[in-house]
């Protein structure tokens, strides 16, 4: 992979900073481009001939946060990798960027080797999985029904137990993940790989957070589940039916 075939979107207001990112990237050979707000920069990928390969998102930006940016973005494009850079460094804003939608988050101020070495990541990986994915079936789960939920993956609709329930995108993908592989023990990596799209060497507690959010949707007593499994050492499995007792 030829680093000068590669669009690197940069999406930083305080010019400084993003003259800076641009620089380092520009000489590791990526292309750049730099977007000082977030309306600007949803036009953008919105276009046909966008061509852009990765996003490095700011959080506060002006008229637009970086959430609904990232928001936006999954939208027009589910498969983009983008990395938050932010000096908002609470559990809860990291947890907050993965639930809209981001791949990683790293905090400023950022160890630049760290930096470029997770966007090379990022990029490789993002490469190796659409070709990857190229070569699958394309059937897909649009419907199921477990436990007195419904779920909907065309509309977006979940209820359970009679009541309609909201779900962010990351939450559905991992959701239709689990229905599509149910039964079967899946590795941590693997989620983080085909979910989440990081490499599934890398140091998150993403999916035990969204599991949880999983449990307390779907489980009867989410302390105690029995379709959403932990399977120690292993993994996670999901079963619809519900773990015997």
């Amino acid at each position: 992979m030829n680093p000068g075939d590669l669009r690197v979107l940069v999406i930083e207001d305080e010019e400084h900073l993003a003259m800076g990112i641009k620089f380092n990237l520009v000489a590791e050979g990526y292309r750049v481009t730099v977007s000082g707000d977030g309306r600007t920069a949803i036009k953008l990928l919105a276009e046909p001939n966008a061509d852009i390969d990765l996003v490095v998102l700011d959080l506060m930006l002006p008229g637009m946060s970086g959430y609904a940016v990232c928001e936006s973005l999954r939208t027009i494009d589910q498969a983009m990798p983008v990395l938050i850079l932010s000096a908002r460094t609470l559990s809860e804003d990291r947890t907050r960027g993965f639930d809209v939608g981001a791949n990683q988050y790293m905090s400023k101020p950022f160890d630049l080797d760290e930096f470029i070495s997770r966007v090379r990541n990022l990029l490789a990986f993002s490469k190796r999985r659409g070709e990857n994915l190229a070569a699958l079936p394309t059937d897909r789960v649009v419907k199921f029904e477990f436990a007195g939920a419904k779920i909907d993956f065309e509309t977006f609709e979940v209820m359970v137990k009679g009541e309609s329930i909201r779900m962010t995108q990351l939450e559905l993908t991992l959701l239709r993940y689990f229905i599509e592989n149910r039964g079967r023990v899946i590795p941590r990596r693997e989620l983080l790989e085909n979910v989440w799209r990081m490499p599934g060497g890398i140091n998150t507690r993403a999916p035990d957070q969204f599991i949880r959010r999983l449990r307390k949707i779907f489980e009867p007593d989410p302390a105690q589940p029995r379709h959403f499994l932990t399977i120690r050492d292993a993994g996670y499995r999901f079963i619809p039916e519900g773990e015997s007792t």
